[in-house]
């Protein structure tokens, strides 16, 4: 079978990781501890990630982006992560904020929206979270109402990554409420739209960096083009967009799980105790053995996730959600132990391990729950729609 394709990310990947970590070892990691320290936006990581193309490497060339696939955008989104997790939010959001465009949208608010990403006037957020609507996101309260030739928003979005630094926002509305899920309807607002406001940031256990606010909307008005697809079709589009977005949080996962082994290994070689590195004790090889298996484990099926979401293939589903659930379950393993491997000092904010596992947390909760994730796995498996490989 000597022409079995190899299962390995291609020249062109390995390139661009190599890239994505040269500007992170540059412009990322010096920054990460302040920047978690200080609850402050990475100012420094977007400014480096947007200048070399990679704040939202997924958007198309027609629209002059980077036109990187999907396993491309997740070893970017995976740098990233590895060096800061709150960083990582610049192009993972960017993709969740603007992938209802480019999967609903017409040509016209395609090329208006996708065009200004790419060219760094603003990023995406993804609004779709409310009070009352998390894992049951069909329960949307937000209204908006034609008028003439407007749509008029009223209502609240909570837990909304990188609220108030992005310009532009996928909003997901109820436009039909007799219809529930197939009466909502998605629409981009803007940033400077009147009578769009923010809550204060929420002070969070961690990825700091990326602000987490509320976001308001007093009477809205926006032009009827600004509808992503047709009346009605919003919450189909918006779990299209998670079933690939939820690959990026695999690979966010899999980055500061990474990160975190690279630490401790580095530590365990260091630091001696009675007389020789405490890499010498066969107790915490077995540790950092099993940290390895699960990263690549959760490597590989993220990568095998991202060719599902590249090809549009029909178990995408599936994959997208496993990929999800498995890569963070590892990913807070993997750092809890790292925090282990390096005892007091882990515990401690001098070192970078205590802030990786209070970053990975947030990966088995936002984009669906780990829980929620289940749920989509078992009835996937139950329809027969797991691929036969």
């Amino acid at each position: 079978m000597s022409d079995f394709p190899l299962y390995a990310p291609s020249e062109e990947h390995q390139a661009i990781r190599e890239a994505v970590r040269a500007i992170c070892d540059d412009k990322v990691a010096p920054y990460a501890a302040d920047v978690d320290e200080n609850a402050r936006y990475p100012q420094e990581a977007h400014d480096a990630l947007q200048a070399a193309d990679f704040h939202a490497p997924h958007v198309p060339e027609e629209y002059g982006g980077a036109g990187a696939d999907a396993l491309a955008t997740c070893i970017v989104i995976e740098e990233v992560a590895r060096a800061c997790v709150s960083s990582s939010l610049i192009p993972a959001v960017n993709k969740l904020g603007s992938l209802p465009v480019q999967i609903g949208g017409g040509e016209e608010i395609k090329k208006k929206y996708l065009t200004k990403l790419a060219a760094g006037e603003g990023g995406f957020s993804y609004c779709l979270s409310e009070p009352d609507a998390g894992s049951d996101a069909a329960n949307q309260k937000t209204r908006a109402v034609r008028d003439g030739d407007s749509w008029v928003l009223n209502g609240v979005k909570r837990w909304i990554t990188n609220a108030g630094v992005s310009e532009y926002y996928t909003v997901l509305a109820m436009t039909d409420p007799e219809k529930r899920s197939r009466g909502i309807s998605a629409f981009v607002v803007e940033k400077s739209d009147e009578g769009v406001s923010f809550g204060a940031p929420e002070k969070k256990l961690g990825i700091k960096g990326s602000p987490t606010r509320e976001v308001y909307f007093d009477n809205v008005r926006i032009p009827e083009d600004r509808i992503i697809g047709a009346e009605g079709e919003g919450f189909e589009i918006a779990m299209k967009t998670l079933d690939h977005t939820r690959v990026t949080i695999a690979a966010q996962a899999v980055g500061v799980a990474q990160g975190a082994l690279d630490y401790a290994l580095g530590y365990a070689q260091e630091r001696t105790q009675f007389g020789r590195p405490i890499a010498d004790n066969q107790g915490l090889q077995f540790l950092l053995a099993d940290m390895g298996m699960k990263i690549e484990a959760a490597r590989q099926m993220t990568y095998a996730a991202a060719g599902k979401s590249e090809r549009g293939d029909a178990d995408l589903t599936f994959f997208g959600a496993a990929a999800k659930a498995f890569a963070s379950d590892v990913a807070m393993q993997v750092t809890t132990d790292a925090v282990q491997v390096l005892g007091g000092y882990g515990y401690t904010r001098d070192y970078p391990v205590e802030r990786m596992m209070r970053d990975a947390k947030i990966t088995q909760i936002y984009e669906g729950t780990n829980q929620v994730q289940r749920i989509v796995i078992a009835r996937q498996l139950l329809a027969g729609v797991q691929s036969q490989i």
